[in-house]
């Protein structure tokens, strides 16, 4: 399964959207009158509660199916790991069973922290138990996070990446923050590039699907346009900072029994 989201990511339009965003309506609107077939759009939503809990996951599905008006959603995420263990297992729980009813086609978290995924990952296995089977748990198809070269989350992405997770990339420009940073002005000067550019192709070779925001046409092709140049290994590892200096707010060090 994630093998083929990759595929249909690295293929296809992506729309990322929330309920908190209150965007979903508006991004399916574009969708409608793009011109582009469903099937050659991704379209991403996000469970959000300051108390998580089945009933409130299994309703915002339905009611983002119903103020966008597509047929299914090709991905949805907890958007942050808000509500204590049973909160978090029931919001588990009912995107499982949207996926199982088609109204979900791949289901992941954003914003979990290390001791979140593994508390999930019992949840998965408690859920199988409980459920009869294998798989019957779900599977963790993406997770999304900040991550830029002063919040690289190392321990997050290893763990993903042991179990080949999909990790996106949330801020991977800073909002704005680091464009001046010392750091890149070395890489823009080589590169020819600007600032965001080598910021995005950072994101692509640590493994990233970026998740860039702009709403200048000029700033949105040129977020696109990094595929003609590479950091070398000197400055990726240059760009490995070992801080941890958000840009955004970070739910990953929310403690388990919120």
């Amino acid at each position: 399964m994630t093998q083929n989201l990759l595929y249909y990511a690295a293929h296809n339009s992506q729309i990322d959207s929330a309920v908190v965003y209150h965007n979903e309506g508006a991004c399916a609107r574009a969708m409608a009158s793009s011109g582009l077939p469903r099937s050659s759009i991704f379209f991403t939503s996000k469970i959000y509660s300051n108390a998580l809990s089945y009933s409130i996951a299994a309703s915002q599905i339905d009611a983002t199916l119903k103020t966008t008006g597509l047929d299914w959603i090709d991905l949805m995420l907890i958007h942050a790991p808000f509500g204590g263990p049973a909160g978090r297992k029931g919001a588990w729980t009912a995107l499982v069973e949207a996926q199982e009813a088609g109204k979900v086609r791949s289901i992941g978290v954003s914003n979990y922290g290390v001791h979140h995924l593994n508390e999930l990952e019992a949840h998965i296995k408690e859920l199988e138990s409980e459920g009869g089977g294998l798989g019957r748990g779900g599977v963790i198809s993406v997770g999304q996070w900040e991550l830029q070269p002063w919040l690289a989350h190392p321990d997050i992405v290893s763990w993903c990446k042991e179990r080949g997770i999909v990790v996106q990339a949330y801020s991977p420009l800073t909002r704005g923050k680091r464009l001046y940073d010392p750091l890149l002005k070395p890489i823009v000067a080589r590169t020819g590039k600007t600032a965001a550019q080598v910021l995005m192709r950072w994101s692509l070779q640590m493994g990233f699907v970026p998740l860039p925001k702009s709403v200048t046409p000029k700033r949105i092709e040129e977020n696109a346009d990094i595929y003609d140049f590479e950091l070398t290994q000197e400055e990726m590892k240059l760009l490995d900072t070992g801080k941890y200096e958000r840009s955004a707010w970070d739910p990953t060090v929310t403690p388990l029994s919120q």
